[in-house]
């Protein structure tokens, strides 16, 4: 079981980079607009009954909304480049290849479990697995709901392959038994949120930083990474979106701080102890509390909003990395070498 697993890893990469590149394909040869319509034309077909009309609207001017509500209307990126039969079969492609990623994915953690008879989240190589395939089931759920937002696959198969990549290669850990002080229900309930919370917040920093380039390209900034703009959604789209997962996310990491200070209670005798690791999940939960009230506050600018949430991301990212391989704490369980 555990050599599957890791075989299973390699398939989940390499179909999430397959899926990247056609995400990139579908980017680069299509336009902002064909691409949607195309995305929103297939989930109709999907949905509507035998024998009831089907709306063709890929040869409609103007762009699809990403989210069902308005959006700006604005001359549409064409290019020499763009070829809408290119578009069309790439992001066929890519959606295929994601669900292909992420059923491997799937089975990696499944058969890790397996091979070590307990929840496979007991280090920090299985902590990664687990985000990642919350993100990716994220991803996957809003790609089924929501289809013209197919254009943020690129960025988030990007994030899943990084991610996976640095996991494999250097926080590789042998299946093992956990160390005693893991051994409690807790870290069914505790990690289980904190890696649910974790697997969304990814997403949503993929939105909120996608946000913040088409913001700067609808403000006539053409400089890197600015150009990426041209054929995302339209910025309030993407950052209702960003929006909406970060609410969704951050009471499930709100429950997973309050339920590791309980475990903290029992295991160590105190609620609370700034270890860095409850530190830095604490300054994590902060930044993302001032961004949902800064969200909620009518004069602050939502791009000044959003900035919050990418700095709430690096937070966690400190949390994950820096804390578990630099700095030690009662909280040192990554247990790579």
């Amino acid at each position: 079981m555990a050599a599957l697993s890791d075989h299973l890893l390699l398939l989940a990469i390499l179909a999430y980079a397959l899926a990247m590149l056609t995400y990139a394909a579908e980017y680069a040869f299509g336009n902002r607009s064909v691409v949607a319509r195309v995305a929103v034309r297939e989930h109709r077909r999907e949905l509507v009954g035998a024998g009831a009309p089907v709306v063709d609207t890929l040869d409609e001017p103007g762009p699809v909304d990403l989210l069902d509500e308005p959006q700006p209307t604005e001359p549409q990126p064409t290019g020499p480049g763009a070829d809408p039969r290119i578009a069309v079969w790439a992001g066929r492609a890519a959606a295929t290849l994601t669900l292909v990623g992420w059923l491997a994915h799937l089975g990696c953690v499944v058969t890790r479990g397996f091979a070590a008879h307990r929840v496979p989240w007991g280090n920090m190589y299985e902590f990664v697995l687990a985000v990642t395939l919350v993100g990716a089931t994220a991803w996957f759920v809003l790609l089924l709901r929501r289809p013209s937002i197919r254009p943020l696959g690129l960025f988030v198969t990007l994030a899943l392959v990084i991610l996976l990549g640095i996991d494999g290669v250097k926080l590789y850990t042998p299946v093992a038994p956990l160390v005693p002080a893991l051994n409690s229900y807790w870290l069914k309930i505790h990690v289980t949120a904190a890696v649910t919370a974790s697997g969304i917040l990814m997403v949503g920093f993929v939105a909120a930083a996608l946000t913040l380039i088409r913001t700067g390209h609808e403000a006539g900034k053409t400089r890197f990474p600015y150009s990426l703009g041209a054929r995302l959604p339209a910025a309030d789209g993407l950052e209702r979106l960003a929006f909406r997962l970060h609410a969704f996310a951050f009471p499930i990491w709100t429950f997973a701080i309050i339920c590791g200070a309980i475990w903290a209670e029992a295991a160590w005798g105190r609620y609370w102890g700034w270890d860095p690791k409850e530190t830095w999940a604490f300054i994590a939960w902060v930044i993302y509390a001032g961004y949902l009230h800064a969200r909620a506050t009518p004069s602050v600018k939502r791009t000044i909003a959003t900035w919050i949430a990418v700095v709430g991301w690096g937070a966690m990212m400190v949390n994950l990395f820096v804390v578990n391989l630099v700095v030690s704490g009662l909280h040192s369980y990554a247990g790579v070498n």
